[in-house]
């Protein structure tokens, strides 16, 4: 999947059914609750009434749309109008963290319907943690009680299951679904998680970096423009949204934010290098210095907004949601004299919410609606 783009238009040939599909699925979630009726739809994607016509009763016959009722019209019959049906499909999110492991069910909507939490040592081994990962899931499907991280809701039949997606550190291989050398555990080069997870549980299964995850939900919520998610937790990394879509890089390598040498005599690095971001960030977050780090922090996403001349920079993670003050001031402080410094108008910063998992599940969702290129 390689980011949110999606064409204005439809068109009307046979052969791209499923595109035009996707463009009136997308406009039915935009909607809501109140709808949009034929007349709106065809206006909006540009195809015949009657190609609208035929879309929108393939997708009542499903289950994915159904009337919400009528609009007033200036002439003739009322407007039928129609809308999404979020209980129609589901996908799970999972955000497998270096020591912890969040699932969340999420529907057509985007909405959370339930979640997990459960402890986790990425060091574990492959066979473990897919062991964990499946049994996690399958609890979370289920709707069976007992985590303490789960939200209240009905156990009732499972849901209408679209696939897995997962969100973890990088490197890895996106389109493969393949790890390589995650920083700190060597020992996953070359693991097919996906291929793993996809025989466990039976459904397709998404594999993706952690910060790319949270960039695409942060994108398809509504976030415009190009801009930087940076996610400060147990690691460094950076998620790129470059013209709307989502930027991975031909090896999936674009957005290793953590891992740009800025002292070059600094203090070893688990990837091997010295100085890195990452090592200087999450050493004076150890020792309690807060300021040093939004510091180290903010010259290197002065970097960033040099090298991309991006319109945002976002701060995210379980550090930063942490002490989110402290990170903001510290980050837009650089950014301002570095704005100074050249004339130019300060990238505005801002914190976003701690939400890979659900970033996780729009690998999967994103497609069906146009916002991905799977």
């Amino acid at each position: 999947m390689a980011g949110v783009n999606r064409t204005n238009g439809g068109v009307n040939l046979p052969a791209l059914r499923s595109h035009n599909t996707a463009l009136v699925l997308d406009l039915l979630r935009g909607a809501g609750a109140g709808g949009i009726s034929r007349l709106e739809l065809a206006d909006r994607t540009g195809l015949t009434p009657q190609a609208v016509s035929k879309i929108t009763a393939r997708l009542r016959e499903e289950g994915l749309a159904a009337e919400a009722g009528h609009r007033a019209s200036t002439g003739g019959k009322r407007r039928t109008v129609l809308r999404l049906v979020p209980g129609a499909g589901h996908a799970v999110g999972v955000h497998l963290d270096r020591d912890a492991l969040r699932t969340v069910l999420v529907d057509l909507a985007g909405t959370v319907v339930r979640e997990r939490r459960a402890e986790l040592d990425l060091g574990a081994g492959a066979e473990a943690v897919v062991a964990a990962v499946g049994g996690e899931t399958e609890v979370l499907v289920a709707g069976v009680r007992g985590g303490d991280g789960e939200r209240p809701g009905d156990a009732g039949a499972l849901p209408a299951l679209l696939g897995v997606g997962v969100a973890l550190p990088g490197p890895l291989d996106h389109t493969r679904g393949m790890l390589h050398r995650v920083t700190g555990f060597p020992e996953w080069d070359g693991f097919p998680l996906r291929d793993a997870l996809a025989r466990r549980l039976g459904v397709p299964v998404a594999v993706d970096k952690d910060t790319n995850a949270a960039a695409l939900g942060l994108a398809v919520a509504g976030e415009r423009g190009s801009f930087a998610y940076l996610h400060l937790g147990t690691g460094l990394g950076a998620g790129l949204v470059i013209g709307g879509a989502v930027h991975r890089g031909v090896r999936t390598g674009a957005g290793e934010f953590g891992h740009q040498v800025v002292q070059l005599d600094g203090p070893p690095c688990g990837c091997g290098d010295r100085g890195c971001v990452e090592a200087l960030c999450l050493a004076a977050v150890a020792r309690g210095d807060l300021t040093e780090a939004a510091r180290v922090l903010g010259i290197a996403a002065g970097n960033l907004v040099a090298l991309l001349d991006i319109d945002l920079v976002l701060l995210g993670g379980r550090t930063v949601t942490a002490a989110p003050d402290a990170f903001l001031r510290g980050v837009e402080t650089v950014l301002a004299e570095r704005a100074r410094r050249t004339g130019e108008g300060p990238v505005p910063v801002r914190a976003a919410a701690d939400e890979v998992a659900e970033g996780a599940a729009q690998l999967v969702l994103a497609p069906l609606f146009g916002r991905a290129d799977a």
